[in-house]
């Protein structure tokens, strides 16, 4: 056979002609595309915390074979021996897909070599300069740059500022030889995990997914239906993430709301609860958003500044978001200031009186206090000698300022001996009914006794 035709014969292999042997060589996407419908992936999931748990069970009982990746050794010994960590993820799903070899984890990053995609869902904090970190991004992209292979299809769900899956993630995998759309395909997906949700999960919250090509955003929607009941494909990861950004910044803002005509009520001697039930009762263009001592969570009070320092790249101020977050920093400032003037009422000073802190968490019925407002109050309360008394039914203890505090139980004398029971996380568990019948007087920033038990008590007052 001539050179010019055993050249014509490779081109025609390219190209994808019929070969010899009758079969049709296929692109990287449509290999990939042919084993997703098949359940036939392996499926890796970097950071094994309240976002890729979550997610790795989903995808395992929807029968994918799922392997999750972290650093602490100890969070991948208690999952292999079907022990969850994650109030949301039962252990009895952790060891039924360990059992059936839909789930293991490691710390073993090398073995990212043998996935067929990847999910990166590690943490992205703010620094104490207020700025984006991600360094836990930059670490799982390393990770993957070293142990990765052609034809994967690799997700970053971990909330950020608009631009870095195209900016970090893309080039990073570009750098060592990798053509995105042909054989690495690269989208964003952000998260939407509500802990303790008991209504939304991640199977029946629509998922946003934006890739970098079309066959990027196309496999990436075929991966994810086959776990989640709703995906929604954006034209581009840059708008993927915007979505999120949005959806936490509408939140803050509406919050930050509440809470600045929570304050601007007290100074006006309204009941700022009332106001809002009655505007709630409007059935078009309102929306409740309720005040609290402050935001908490990983979400709310930290996305917003993603958005606010990554426009000041282009010369913007996001005035909204700066002004919402001003208002929602100061509460726990107004929450300790309200408190001392009810002990001031008492004829009590805040140095040395009895205050029963009900609930440390973010939010009510979980075990997290990330960011946690109920800290600086704390703190605050610390600093100026008061007796503290902590009672959360999701701890067994926490540390502010250097200080540990064991939570205790939540009696009737516990209540009885204190100046004043503060009311700052609604769970479920707490007594209400205990609690105004025992305590001389309650601070409730939540609404919590009179959504439990429907009316007003003389020694309860509302933020």
């Amino acid at each position: 056979m001539s050179s010019k035709r055993k050249q014509g014969e490779r081109e025609k292999g390219r190209k994808g002609e019929r070969q010899p042997h009758g079969k049709t060589s296929m692109t990287q996407a449509e290999q990939l595309k042919k084993k997703i419908a098949r359940k036939e992936i392996q499926a890796g999931i970097i950071g094994l915390g309240y976002v890729g748990l979550p997610l790795a069970m989903a995808f395992a009982r929807a029968g994918v074979r799922v392997t999750g990746f972290d650093v602490d050794p100890r969070k991948v010994d208690q999952l292999k021996a079907g022990e969850s960590y994650i109030a949301d993820v039962p252990s009895k799903d952790v060891r039924d897909m360990v059992r059936k070899k839909r789930f293991t984890a490691t710390v073993d990053f090398n073995v990212l070599r043998k996935m067929d995609t990847i999910n990166i869902c590690v943490p992205t904090p703010l620094r104490k300069s207020r700025d984006p970190d991600i360094s836990y991004i930059a670490a799982a992209v390393r990770d993957i740059q070293a142990s990765s292979r052609p034809g994967q299809l690799v997700i970053l769900e971990s909330t950020t500022y608009p631009g870095t899956t195209t900016e970090i993630l893309q080039p990073a995998l570009e750098k060592i030889g990798r053509k995105v759309g042909e054989d690495v395909f690269i989208a964003f997906s952000p998260e939407r995990v509500d802990p303790g949700n008991q209504k939304f999960r991640i199977d029946n919250t629509p998922k946003v997914v934006g890739g970098i090509t079309p066959a990027c955003g196309e496999l990436a929607e075929q991966f994810y239906r086959l776990a989640i009941r709703d995906v929604v494909r954006v034209s581009s990861p840059t708008v993927a993430e915007m979505v999120k950004l949005l959806e936490n910044t509408f939140r803050g803002i509406n919050i930050g709301l509440a809470n600045e005509m929570s304050q601007l009520c007290h100074r006006l001697k309204i009941d700022v609860w009332e106001v809002i039930d009655a505007a709630a009762t409007k059935p078009f263009g309102f929306m409740p958003f309720y005040p609290g001592p402050g935001l908490g969570g990983h979400c709310i009070p930290i996305d917003p500044l993603y958005l606010a320092w990554r426009v000041k790249l282009f010369n913007l101020t996001a005035r909204f978001i700066e002004l919402a977050t001003e208002i929602n920093r100061s509460m726990p400032e107004f929450v300790v200031e309200r408190s001392m003037a009810l002990l001031n009422s008492g004829r009590k000073a805040v140095s040395g009186s009895k205050i029963v802190i009900l609930g440390a968490t973010y939010k009510r019925d979980v075990s997290d206090v990330r960011e946690s407002p109920v800290m600086e109050i704390i703190e605050k309360f610390q600093d100026m000698g008061a007796d503290l008394t902590v009672c959360d039914p999701y701890l067994t203890g926490l540390t502010v300022a250097s200080r540990r505090y064991s939570c205790q139980p939540l009696t009737r004398e516990l209540l009885r001996r204190s100046d004043l029971a503060l009311i700052l996380t609604d769970h479920a568990k707490f007594d209400y009914s205990m609690i105004v019948s025992s305590a001389p007087q309650v601070f409730d920033t939540r609404n919590a006794v009179h959504r439990a038990l429907g009316r007003h008590f003389p020694n309860v007052t509302r933020l």
